[in-house]
């Protein structure tokens, strides 16, 4: 199984870098991860992250992109919670990129 070394240790992720155990997270290893997919991190940023952790939490599931806008929507309204403004903060895919991110499994329905 492939490793994600930080902060003097290893930490176990899948072959596409997500973290197999998403209680080792922390910002710190975030911002690193961040680093690494090219996506600098910002308060617009971290509201995703956050929410995907709050989603991931309550559901014990990463969400796929479509349910990511429509629950954005509801929280934030329409200008945060479509694709324009989430492909903005994470090109490589807002629900694959930020849930990497965030230390949580790759979404079901991401390729």
């Amino acid at each position: 199984m492939p490793n994600f070394e930080f902060g003097g240790k290893s930490y176990d992720v899948d072959e596409e870098g997500y973290l197999q155990n998403p209680e080792d997270w922390n910002k710190e290893m975030a911002e690193e991860i961040a680093k690494t997919e090219g996506v600098e991190m910002t308060e617009k940023h971290w509201e995703v992250v956050n929410f995907l952790k709050d989603y991931y939490k309550e559901y014990q599931i990463a969400p796929m992109i479509k349910i990511l806008i429509k629950e954005m929507a509801k929280m934030f309204g329409p200008e945060k919670g479509n694709n324009k403004y989430l492909y903005e903060l994470y090109p490589s895919g807002p629900a694959k990129q930020a849930c990497k991110i965030a230390g949580l499994p790759k979404p079901t329905g991401c390729v």
